[in-house]
């Protein structure tokens, strides 16, 4: 682990140098592209700083819509790739007709729900009503 400066603090030390120093003293293609680029560099930072959050909620989303009570792997990567597989096992229930039932359905609407708006705090947060 490194001291100072944090990879949040060196983050965002670039998507200030793009959005204010590239942006303003370019214009057409290359302003567009640092445009892109700091805000690329903004997600990332909101991905980091909100990813533990994020995949203990989705966890817990799957936990209630499979039916399940599993423990989340330890390490962020397991985590990551459980992740995947329960959402792929999710896929397969959908696909079968598993919440075509009305109570089924909902609780799988509302995980569904949670999980676009964490998406979304991360991707555009003034589509989640965070900015």
């Amino acid at each position: 682990m490194q001291d100072r400066p944090s990879i949040d603090e060196l983050l965002e030390a670039v998507a200030g140098f793009l959005h204010e120093d590239v942006m303003v003293n370019t214009t057409g293609r290359l302003s567009f592209h640092a445009r892109v680029a700091g805000n690329v560099v903004q997600m990332l930072r909101r991905e980091l700083q909100h990813e533990e959050e994020h995949l203990a909620q989705e966890w817990s989303g799957l936990n209630a819509a499979l039916g399940e009570n599993l423990a989340p792997p330890a390490s962020l990567t397991d985590a990551r790739a459980a992740l995947l597989a329960r959402n792929e096992a999710l896929a397969a229930h959908v696909r079968a007709g598993d919440f075509d039932r009305v109570p089924a359905r909902a609780g799988l609407l509302a995980h569904l729900r949670t999980v676009t708006h964490a998406k979304l705090v991360v991707s555009n947060p003034a589509l989640a009503g965070e900015g």
